[in-house]
């Protein structure tokens, strides 16, 4: 940086040299306060980054947004009104079940006075729901043990192998659905059973049950494995875990029909190749680095582009907000694509337009937040409309990222996991949960035919979990 000196070099010859020391040294000290004035606005602009960021404008997922900053969304100028539908909504009917009983009701009196009727014929059915008083079918094995006529030794009975937890397979798999797919702590089954089942049941004997439950949907877990690596197209996303508060991680391979998930203990290159295992299909990813380097197609997810755009769209420098919004702007027009395809002249429009604005700015602003940004899209440029090419590859990762949320409310409430044999729980718990959810499965049936399986010995039903 110079400074202008406004004056001409007779004047500065002509200038005494003990002043001429004191003029240069006051334009160095000019300099050195330039110099710090300019870090510190560098600092406070990183300070007030890092304070105003959440899920809308990083990488940052919505778990992580404190529950007190007030977030404002589109619908803030929109007029308060009652909550509920509005007026024009298509309501919902509660849908007609099989009766279990029909109670005929007949017309009582007219308005005339007279009470005989003809013609009598049904005009509508009222449906009332219902529970049946809940008791448990409590079973007693009663042993009995007898001496040979042979030796004269005396011989035991055995419980039957399938009978010998002392929990059945529907009330096993109740615990697991409790604990597992609706992701209730041990003590909520425990005040659960006895009030409303009327069971006095230990927090081991729960623990247990779970232990069991976790051993039964093993093949479910392989199937969903299996089904995944052999998907032509997948998301895959991570997120942070504990173990006796020790950081792992969280990976999700998800696509339209399948959620697999595994705790592994890194988040690098071999745990996603121990994820994927032979799998080179399409992927769906964030702009994590690891993924750069994918041998297939990679669709980049656009959400986390158009918030990192939405956060530096927030800089102080005009020069650099400006170029984010412009950026911000061709993002979403071309996120909008994946539901209204663009014709030839609007796609040569757009590209022509993104392509300039990013070249133009990777040089320009080589050193600042700009640069760097349009750098980073100039590298994943190929990776940003795969979903225009290729049929079932959406836009943003977010199917990925929305099958991963039950798995982080989980690490908030419980801490994470102790053991393996907890790691496991997880792992299975949640590809069975998330799949059966894809494909619109009843989860507590799941259950019961894999505990029933698992108490008989035999091969549950995986008929369902395919491509």
């Amino acid at each position: 940086m110079m400074i202008a000196r406004n004056f001409s070099d007779a004047d500065w010859a002509a200038t005494p040299e003990s002043v001429k020391k004191a003029y240069i040294d006051l334009e160095k000290k000019v300099f050195e306060l330039v110099e710090q004035k300019a870090k510190l606005e560098e600092l406070l602009y990183r300070a007030r980054v890092r304070v105003n960021k959440d899920s809308s404008n990083s990488d940052k997922p919505p778990s992580s947004d404190s529950p007190y900053k007030e977030r404002v969304t589109k619908t803030t100028n929109k007029p308060k009104g009652k909550p509920g539908a509005r007026r024009g909504h298509k309501g919902h009917r509660q849908k007609l079940m099989p009766p279990t009983e029909v109670v005929p009701v007949m017309p009582d009196e007219c308005q005339c006075g007279h009470k005989e009727f003809e013609n009598i014929k049904e005009f509508y059915r009222h449906q009332e729901v219902e529970l049946p008083e809940i008791k448990l079918e409590v079973r007693h094995f009663v042993l009995h043990q007898g001496d040979c006529v042979a030796c004269g030794k005396t011989v035991k009975a055995k419980v039957p192998h399938q009978h010998r937890t002392g929990f059945g397979p529907r009330l096993s798999a109740l615990i697991g659905e409790i604990v597992g797919i609706q992701g209730n702590s041990r003590r909520t089954v425990k005040e659960f059973c006895g009030s409303v089942l009327n069971l006095d049941i230990s927090l081991g004997a729960i623990q247990k049950v779970i232990d069991r439950v976790s051993e039964a949907i093993q093949p479910h877990y392989q199937a969903i494995a299996k089904a995944a690596r052999q998907s032509e197209i997948n998301g895959i996303d991570e997120t942070t875990w504990k173990r006796n508060g020790k950081l792992e991680f969280l990976w999700a391979m998800v696509n339209k029909k399948v959620a697999f998930f595994k705790l592994q203990l890194r988040r690098s290159k071999e745990a996603f190749q121990a994820l994927v295992e032979d799998w080179k299909g399409i992927l769906i990813s964030d702009g994590y680095r690891l993924y750069h380097s994918w041998v297939n197609l990679r669709q980049s997810c656009l959400a986390h582009l158009i918030r990192n755009a939405k956060g530096l769209a927030e800089h102080p420098k005009k020069e650099i907000r400006t170029f984010a919004e412009n950026v911000l702007e061709k993002l979403q027009q071309l996120c909008a694509m994946a539901t209204h395809l663009p014709d030839e002249n609007e796609w040569n429009e757009f590209y022509s337009g993104f392509i300039d604005l990013i070249s133009a700015n990777c040089t320009r602003y080589y050193r600042d937040e700009a640069g760097k940004f349009a750098r980073r899209l100039l590298k994943e440029l190929d990776s940003l409309w795969v979903f225009l090419e290729v049929a079932g590859v959406g836009p943003t990762n977010n199917h990925t990222e929305r099958n991963l949320r039950f798995g982080v409310l989980w690490r908030k409430r419980s801490q994470g996991t102790r053991s393996d044999k907890g790691d496991q729980w997880i792992e299975r718990l949640l590809s069975l949960r998330q799949t059966a959810r894809l494909n619109n499965r009843s989860s507590y049936n799941l259950l019961v035919n894999a505990m029933e399986c698992y108490f008989k010995e035999q091969t549950p039903d995986l008929a369902w979990i395919s491509l």
